[in-house]
């Protein structure tokens, strides 16, 4: 039902998890699966049930979790108080017990924390909050509240391999030619964990302390939602991360 980055699998002062689509659990539900996803077909109430047995099974309650209402921009909230906010894709937190969540399909979660310092940050790096440099935003705020790059781990979740991530010439321009991908292809080809991971690393966060999830979400569709694969049939994933 989870997958738990190996980098935190035995900190119990640290919680980082992602849903997997498990399709079996609810095979007859307008998207099958474990869809967290509230900008989806699936009827709200029921993306709440969903997502509430997910935090569950975590042993993380549905009261202490922030969620943002994405708009697939770059902007990062301070936050201290759980609840839905509105216009950004990402926050960061010094508070314990206080959980980050991020939805998506296709698009990276990327994860950060100052383990040191008590200070995390999550942030939904889709190509348009990536190109507006929303992973330097969130560094940033951290930084501010007191964690040093230098301290910081990071995951990037499974999201769109190169392979499958086609775009226009405007979009292929906003990226570095080094994560642009034309031999073999039609029209250009991104790498997406390839660029986040060269903002972590721009930051100032260590090359080591950068992990990121191989799998492919539009090519494993056995455990992941891809919206690039099913369009408005697909559900979301869910990304979380916690101080205990």
């Amino acid at each position: 039902m989870k997958i738990e980055p190996l980098i935190w699998h035995q900190d119990k002062a640290l919680l980082v998890a992602f849903s997997a689509r498990q399709s079996a659990l609810y095979p007859d539900d307008t998207i099958p699966g474990i869809n967290v996803g509230l900008n989806t077909a699936e009827d709200q109430k029921r993306v709440w049930q969903k997502r509430a047995r997910f935090l569950e099974k975590l042993e993380v309650p549905l009261s202490s979790v922030v969620f943002a209402r994405q708009i697939h921009s770059a902007n990062i909230l301070y936050v201290t108080d759980p609840g839905t906010v509105d216009g950004a894709d990402g926050y960061v937190t010094d508070q314990p017990g206080l959980a980050l969540a991020i939805q998506v399909a296709d698009c990276a979660a990327v994860f950060i924390a100052d383990r040191s310092r008590g200070i995390i940050g999550a942030a939904h790096a889709g190509w348009k909050g990536a190109a507006a440099n929303i992973l330097i935003n969130t560094v940033s705020i951290m930084q501010s509240k007191g964690a040093k790059p230098e301290n910081m781990h990071a995951w990037i979740s499974p999201c769109i391999g190169t392979s499958r991530f086609e775009v226009g010439e405007e979009v292929a321009e906003m990226f570095p030619s080094e994560f642009v991908l034309r031999e073999g292809f039609e029209k250009p080809h991104i790498d997406l964990k390839g660029f986040v991971r060269s903002q972590l690393l721009q930051c100032g966060l260590p090359g080591d302390r950068i992990y990121t999830d191989p799998a492919c979400t539009y090519d494993d569709s056995e455990r992941f939602y891809s919206y690039r694969r099913d369009r408005d049939r697909a559900g979301r994933m869910m990304g979380l991360i916690v101080m205990r």
